[in-house]
C-alpha cells in the first residue's frame, strides 16, 4: 500500500485542495518574480547602454579617483596621460543631469571640441560647437521632445544656449541627451578644471600579446604616471558607475521586499496545509512513512509553488517590459527581449523562495507525533 503513495500525487492533491489559496499564493509569488524580472531587466539594459558607449567611441579605460564619494579629477591629467607610451588620445569628459524644462531633465555631457568620442556620433543637422561658445548638440530623442533644432535657444541652468546641432548616437543615453563644450559646462557646474573622468583610448596591442595582459599593462603605467587615480576598464566602469549603481540597487531593493512578501504569502499557505492535514500526516507516519519523508513532501510543495509562481512571475516579467519598451520615456532604453540568464536567476529565486517559506512548516510537519496526530480533530 505504501508504495501507491507517491510524491507527485500527494503534491497535486494537496495543491488542488485549497484551490483559491493556492491560486492566491501563485499570484503572490508571481507577483514578487515579475518585479524582479522587470526591474533587474531594466537596471541591466541601463548598464548596456552605458557599455554602448564605451564600445562605439572605443573607449578602453575611464581614469577616475581611487575613492567611490570623489568623482572629480583634475583636468590637466589629461595632457599628461596622453603622453604615455600606450596611450592614443585621451577625452576629459563631465556628465551631469540638467533640468532643461519644469518637465524634461537630461544627461549633459561635456566634451571638448576636438574630442575622439565625435567619431561615434551621426551629425543629422547642423554642426558642432565651437570651444568656449555657449553652444551645444541635442541628441535626436531629445531635440524631439524640446522641439528644438539648429539655431534655436535653449535655457540651461539660467544661461541662454544656441541649439548648434542634432545628432544620433548609439546609445540611447547619448541620443536622448546634450552635448556641450567642457568649459561650458565646467562653468555653470562651478567644476572649473575639474571632470567626471578621462576617458582614454589605447594604442593597438603589439602582436602576440594578449587583451588582457595588454589592458594590464596599460592600467599600471597610468596608475604609475597618476598616483591617486584609478584605471578602470571601459565594461568594469560601465557597470559601477553611480548611476548604474542607483539603478541596480533601487532594483534589487524593490525586488527583495516583493520576494519577501512572497515567501511570507507561501509560508503562510504551508503552515495551514500543515495544520489541515495534521490526521492525515499522522495516518502517513502509521503507515510507515518516516520524518525525512513528510518533510520531503512538504517542501517539495513549497517548491512546486515557487516554481508555478516563477512562471507567472517571468510573464508578469515580460508584460511589464513589453509596457516600458512602449512607453516614450523609456522606449530607447529597454528592450522587450528578456536574456535567458535573467530567466534561470528568476526561476532559481522563485524555487529557493518557495524552499525557504516551506522550511518551518515541513520541519513542523515531521516533527508530529504519529498518535498525537491521528488524535487531532
Amino acid at each position: 500500500m505504501v508504495p501507491s503513495l507517491s510524491f507527485p500525487r500527494f503534491v497535486w492533491k494537496n495543491l488542488q485542495r485549497r484551490r483559491l489559496r493556492t491560486l492566491l499564493t501563485l499570484g503572490g509569488i508571481g507577483m514578487a518574480v515579475g518585479a524582479f524580472v522587470g526591474l533587474v531587466g531594466f537596471s541591466r539594459a541601463f548598464e548596456q547602454q552605458w557599455m554602448r558607449i564605451y564600445s562605439s567611441s572605443g573607449t578602453d579605460i575611464a581614469v577616475i579617483h581611487q575613492t567611490f564619494l570623489n568623482t572629480s579629477v583634475d583636468e590637466s591629467a589629461a595632457a599628461r596621460l596622453e603622453t604615455l607610451p600606450l596611450v592614443a588620445q585621451v577625452a576629459p569628459t563631465i556628465y551631469n543631469i540638467m533640468a532643461l524644462t519644469p518637465d524634461v531633465n537630461a544627461l549633459a555631457y561635456g566634451w571638448r571640441a576636438n574630442s575622439y568620442e565625435f567619431e561615434s556620433l551621426k551629425i543629422l543637422a547642423g554642426r558642432r560647437f565651437e570651444e568656449g561658445k555657449p553652444e551645444v548638440m541635442l541628441g535626436d530623442l531629445l531635440a524631439q521632445d524640446l522641439k528644438k533644432k539648429p539655431g534655436d535657444k535653449l535655457e540651461i541652468e539660467g544661461s541662454p544656449f544656441t541649439v548648434t546641432g542634432v545628432y544620433h548616437g548609439p546609445s540611447a543615453l547619448e541620443a536622448d541627451a546634450l552635448i556641450m563644450p567642457l568649459d561650458e559646462l565646467q562653468q555653470i557646474s562651478s567644476l572649473q578644471g575639474k571632470v567626471s573622468t578621462i576617458h582614454v583610448r589605447l594604442r593597438p596591442a603589439p602582436s602576440g600579446e594578449s587583451a588582457e595582459a595588454y589592458m594590464k599593462q596599460a592600467e599600471d603605467q597610468i596608475e604609475a604616471a597618476e598616483p591617486g587615480l584609478r584605471a578602470v576598464p571601459a565594461a568594469e566602469r560601465a557597470s559601477n558607475n553611480q548611476l548604474v549603481r542607483l539603478a541596480q540597487a533601487s532594483a534589487w531593493g524593490t525586488s527583495l521586499i516583493a520576494l519577501l512578501i512572497g515567501i511570507l504569502g507561501i509560508a503562510n499557505t504551508m503552515a495551514m496545509s500543515v495544520f489541515e492535514r495534521t490526521r492525515e500526516i499522522g495516518i502517513l507516519r502509521a503507515l510507515g512513512w518516516k520524518q525525512w519523508q513528510v518533510l520531503a513532501l512538504i517542501q517539495l510543495e513549497a517548491a512546486a509553488l515557487g516554481l508555478g509562481g516563477g512562471v507567472l512571475g517571468i510573464v508578469f516579467g515580460w508584460c511589464a517590459l513589453h509596457a516600458l519598451a512602449a512607453m516614450p520615456q523609456t522606449a530607447s532604453i529597454v528592450s522587450s527581449s528578456v536574456r535567458w540568464l535573467l530567466l534561470f536567476e528568476a526561476m532559481g529565486i522563485a524555487v529557493l523562495a518557495g524552499l525557504v517559506a516551506g522550511a518551518l512548516p515541513a520541519w513542523r510537519g515531521a516533527r508530529l507525533s504519529p498518535v498525537a496526530a491521528l488524535r487531532h480533530d
